[in-house]
């Protein structure tokens, strides 16, 4: 029986490119672990970039087909999505070797650290992140395991996603879509939000009490309504909203552009990212940081060369008045924020968002509507295509379409093109030379899947202006080639298109 990070030398992972997957392989083999690992997106003589990072980790890399597996073998971990009809867990269960789940395997690396665990159903990756920064930036040496790509982490070439330092902190995402936050027992619990996603209100506030009462201190979002009934002191808790008592409170937020400013206990704060909720974000992370001894002061040095994280409102650049932005928004808050945050930035917002598979969204239909509804004005659009299906036995009993004739009923600017590849051609016309072209979908199209007409539109920034330039994480995607530095513009670890 596992019960420790010790008990183990040589785990394998089933499943290894997987976010969550890759980011414990890569935080195993920081301290010190054999690590190997298969997966079904790895086939003989086919270039894959994660593979290729994780190799260059030192992680051993496999098809799926069990070779991986050997005697030497002492732990098996799986993801949620690995059934136990895989071969690999077959021949696992053969030699006798320990099979561990994930989030399971994660809170006993919790346990070996100082664990500071974000809970919500939006903004962990971003506010994870932004703690991190400022624990680093601070000179404690934090470790994180992290949803997201971090884009300070991806600049050095690698996943971006786990990091491991010498210090005692330890930064992690408390998933609850799944459950498994119930499994973790930190030192410190960050409560973001509870918004209906994954599961309805009644079960998430069970779920989250349980998270509460395993945190040895525990800090919510007095802002929030639901996460407010789970405070264990006011004083320990942030809010966003002035007449809403907290110990931390952010008050006089404002946009500019692609920058957000506002002030914490009268400290002035800003960061290159936009929207209310990265404000929300930013507190939540500064509320934390101080509670452990870092300044208010330093939290906002760190924040002002905050790099932001992999899909989180990415801003791809600017061309013939058009920015583009790409966001993994995916549940109807996340939606409905990710819109509001662009609208500062131009008077017209484009907005297409890909709905990711068939029950969630049944389940979720009326919340889309509304939230999609609430914070389109009468200039801004929204499109959709049809439903991610990731296969098996789905029933699609719903379609995007759906919902788009409800925002229509509410007379919003509603648009369904079925193929996402014909997005760009239908939408093209309605481009101003002052608008936002924002992207939504929680499954990323590849770089070299995307549409031609959509990596054309995103690689012609190279023809602008030196106004109009295009900074990307070098190794984002590995089939784009950097341009000249023009005299030095570009940042290291980036290309400029």
């Amino acid at each position: 029986m596992i019960s420790s990070i010790n008990d183990f030398k040589n785990p394998f992972f089933i499943g290894v490119a997987g976010v969550g997957m890759s980011a414990i392989a890569q935080y195993l083999k920081g301290i010190g672990k054999n690590v190997s690992g298969s997966d079904r997106f790895f086939t003989p003589g086919a270039y894959n970039e994660i593979k290729e990072k994780l190799e260059t980790e030192g992680i051993h890399c496999f098809v799926q087909n069990g070779e991986g597996i050997t005697e030497e073998t002492d732990l098996i971990v799986v993801s949620t999505a690995i059934e136990d009809t895989v071969a690999e867990v077959q021949k696992a269960k053969q030699l006798a070797i320990p099979i561990i789940k994930r989030s399971e395997l994660l809170a006993l690396m919790a346990e070996s650290k100082r664990t500071i665990a974000v809970g919500g159903t939006s903004g962990k990756s971003t506010t994870s992140a932004m703690l991190f920064d400022i624990l680093e930036h601070d000179g404690l040496q934090p470790s994180i395991i992290s949803g997201a790509g971090l884009i300070s982490i991806i600049k050095q070439g690698k996943i971006g996603n786990a990091k491991v330092g010498a210090g005692e902190w330890l930064v992690i995402e408390a998933d609850e879509s799944d459950g498994s936050i119930v499994q973790y027992h930190p030192e410190v619990g960050l409560l973001l939000n509870i918004d209906k996603d994954h599961q309805e209100i009644d079960e998430l506030m069970k779920v989250f009490g349980v998270f509460k009462n395993n945190s040895r201190f525990f800090v919510v979002n007095q802002s929030h309504a639901l996460a407010r009934q789970l405070s264990k002191d006011v004083q320990q808790d942030f809010s966003t909203n002035p007449d809403i008592n907290a110990g931390y409170v952010a008050t006089d937020f404002h946009q500019q552009g692609l920058t957000i400013s506002f002030k914490i206990q009268g400290v002035p704060f800003q960061l290159n990212v936009v929207g209310k909720h990265n404000m929300e974000n930013a507190v939540a992370a500064v509320t934390i940081a101080n509670g452990i001894g870092v300044g208010l002061e330093t939290c906002a040095e760190a924040l002002r060369t905050y790099e932001g994280i992999y899909r989180r409102h990415q801003v791809y650049g600017k061309k013939n008045g058009v920015v583009l932005i790409d966001d993994y928004a995916h549940n109807p808050v996340k939606c409905a924020a990710a819109i509001e945050a662009c609208q500062p930035i131009a008077p017209k917002v484009i907005a297409w968002f890909q709905p990711h598979g068939y029950k969630p969204t049944k389940f979720l239909r009326d919340d889309f509507v509304k939230e999609m509804a609430r914070v389109l004005r009468p200039e801004d659009e929204i499109w959709m295509s049809e439903i991610f299906y990731a296969g098996g036995t789905a029933v699609k009993d719903i379609s995007a379409n759906d919902l788009i004739n409800d925002l229509k009923v509410l007379g919003k600017n509603a648009f369904f093109v079925e193929d996402r590849n014909d997005f760009l051609a239908n939408a093209r016309p309605h481009l101003t030379g002052d608008c936002v072209l924002l992207l939504m979908a929680a499954r990323i199209l590849p770089w070299n899947n995307l549409p031609a007409n959509l990596a054309g539109f995103i690689k012609s920034i190279r023809k602008q202006t030196p106004q109009h330039f295009l900074w990307l994480p070098a190794g984002t995607y590995t089939s784009i080639r950097p341009s000249a530095n023009r005299d030095g513009m570009c940042p290291k670890g980036f290309y400029l298109l």
